[in-house]
């Protein structure tokens, strides 16, 4: 399968600059640098793995919380306005 790209005239001139330092054709390069980044985006965690270690650290016990997040707000924020 082949691909076409358009380049700015700069980054051919690198592109070309680049491949012919390595001993490469301009495909040769690109196929690798894609490869290598394609590589790389999957060695990324993800969200959930990066923060899996402090998810539910600090529970609270209530299993509601999702669903009625807005009626314990207004809960907690009438408290503070009217101290008892």
């Amino acid at each position: 399968m082949s691909i076409t790209i358009r380049l700015e005239p700069d980054l051919q001139e690198a592109v070309d600059r680049a491949a012919q330092a390595h001993g490469l054709t301009r495909s040769e390069l690109v196929r690798e640098c894609l490869q290598r980044y394609l590589e790389e985006q999957q060695k990324k965690p993800t969200p959930w793995e990066l923060g899996k270690e402090r998810f539910g650290k600090y529970a609270s016990g209530r299993r509601d919380l999702s669903v009625d997040r807005k009626k314990i707000l207004s809960e907690k924020l009438r408290a503070r306005q009217n101290p008892r």
